[in-house]
């Protein structure tokens, strides 16, 4: 018998059965995954989601002087400067893969606590940069037991057109939901403890919503075929008597 369960993986290769919100006029598209979780497509900014934890990703910053445009000039601004006082400090530089966790000022912004991810020098950046970021993301998610997460990547408010927007946001899913997987599998095997994340939202843009939501749905379905030939051996070997 296998030793624990896998989510209805079944329903997640038929994630075209969306379910799509307006709900005080924000649209959003609601998508299953394995283990349970949904994931969400939302027109929003990271300034105004409410969410146990914000996650963005930033460019490695440059001493010539970062770019701020639109929601990220705005979740700068709104937070008094916090992170351009950071990186100009040298305090975060944005280094691949490196993070930095805070709480927001007082009545600042509505996610509870903010996550930042590097994803190193803009000249260097690929899809393989933002399937780290999403790996870092939901294994950190899980360790700070936020059990609703949202996910803005930012990189054109940041000047870069290095990646399509679609494209870099389905690699992040991707790669997050298989590293939620294995977060599953070791708490199944009594390795972690139980949680898990209810929702994780991928914040969107309006130019962007419709090629975001096109290709997340097919990136959940590719992990859901992935994990269907995932083995379910232990990670520990059985002790020899």
């Amino acid at each position: 018998m296998p030793i624990f369960r896998l989510a209805p993986l079944a329903a997640c290769l038929f994630s075209s059965l969306f379910t799509l919100n307006v709900f005080a006029d924000t649209p959003q598209t609601s998508f299953p995954s394995p283990h349970g979780m949904t994931v969400t497509v939302k027109q929003i900014g990271p300034v105004t989601q409410t969410t146990d934890l914000q996650i963005i990703t930033l460019l490695k910053h440059n001493p010539q002087g970062d770019q701020y445009i639109e929601a990220m000039q705005d979740f700068n601004d709104k937070q008094g400067g916090l992170l351009q006082a950071l990186r100009e400090r040298g305090e975060f530089i944005g280094e691949l893969g490196e993070t930095f966790l805070y709480t927001p000022p007082g009545q600042s912004i509505t996610p509870r606590q903010v996550l930042l991810i590097g994803v190193g020098d803009e000249k260097n950046l690929s899809l393989e940069s933002l399937r780290l970021a999403g790996r870092i993301a939901i294994r950190e998610a899980v360790r700070l037991n936020a059990h609703h997460v949202s996910f803005a990547p930012t990189l054109r408010d940041q000047g870069s057109s290095v990646i399509e927007v679609g494209a870099g946001d389905a690699a992040v899913v991707e790669e997050g939901l298989l590293a939620y997987d294995t977060e599953k599998r070791l708490q199944a095997q009594g390795l972690a403890p139980a949680f898990d994340i209810q929702e994780w939202v991928i914040e969107a843009g309006p130019k962007y919503y419709q090629s975001v939501n096109t290709q997340i749905d097919r990136a959940i379905q590719q992990v859901s075929l992935t994990l269907q030939k995932k083995g379910t051996e232990p990670y520990v070997a059985a002790s020899k008597k």
